[in-house]
């Protein structure tokens, strides 16, 4: 299977890039990266690779390891560009997440948008974590599907944790993430926040869309979309209407 990974020229997270990346491989997957211009290989958030405050608060070692990897491969090296491709030839769509500056480009481009709800339409699997659910959100797409996504409660703490130091580099846009993504939505009972507690990894299933909140839900959103990917073609379920609320 062939499996389309956007990203921008710099500042995306990591290990959602990484982790899916490996996975995906690890599967006998072809993973394709595309940037805005294509050509030069393309840079990771450098603070996750460092820590982000004191050393600390990036990425995990395995994650790390899993960039450096990623660093190597081809496709990575000289990726694609956004307007090269053609959605009908793959399989699958992966949308990686990220907060600093850089995120910008990938997360504001009208024909990232355009490419990726034409995508959607194909009905093929489709991944989205953290921010990367903003793109999914812009295109204009997610108007009937279950998803999560970076929560407003997340991205709050994080802000207010680094804020005296690093200013807004948490918060991407003034407007949270949850709440973009929520007014997106047909119903905001369509979003779901998982457990408050991040010990443990949460994704939500739709039909042929995977979605996860952050880092630590990367290997599994990467596993569940794999398996998505494996299961072939399959029909998105019925929404069904939510009951009043009381």
């Amino acid at each position: 299977m062939r499996v389309w990974m956007p990203l921008p020229d710099t500042d995306f997270d990591t290990t959602e890039a990484a982790v899916p990346w490996k996975v995906l491989r690890a599967a006998g997957h072809e993973v394709v990266i595309a940037t805005e211009r294509g050509g030069s290989a393309p840079a990771c958030d450098p603070r996750l690779i460092d820590g982000v405050i004191f050393g600390r608060l990036g990425a995990k070692p395995a994650a790390i390891t899993a960039y450096r990897e990623l660093e190597q491969a081809p496709q990575f090296r000289a990726p694609a560009a956004w307007g090269e491709i053609e959605p009908a030839s793959f399989d699958g769509l992966i949308l990686p997440g990220g907060h600093a500056p850089g995120m910008r480009q990938y997360l504001g481009s009208a024909e990232l948008q355009r490419k990726v709800a034409e995508f959607w339409a194909l009905e093929r699997p489709v991944g989205a974590i953290c921010h990367g659910v903003l793109v999914l959100a812009r295109a204009g797409v997610l108007a009937a599907s279950r998803t999560t996504c970076l929560t407003k409660a997340m991205e709050r703490s994080a802000y207010l944790a680094t804020g005296w130091k690093l200013g807004r580099y948490y918060r991407t846009y003034p407007a949270y993430v949850q709440d973009e993504v929520v007014a997106s939505l047909g119903d905001p009972r369509q979003f779901d926040g998982g457990p408050r507690s991040l010990k443990r990894p949460f994704v939500v299933e739709d039909g042929r869309y995977v979605s996860a909140r952050w880092p630590g839900d990367a290997e599994l959103f990467a596993q569940r979309f794999a398996a998505l990917l494996s299961a072939g073609p399959r029909s998105r379920p019925a929404v069904a209407t939510p009951p009043p609320a009381t």
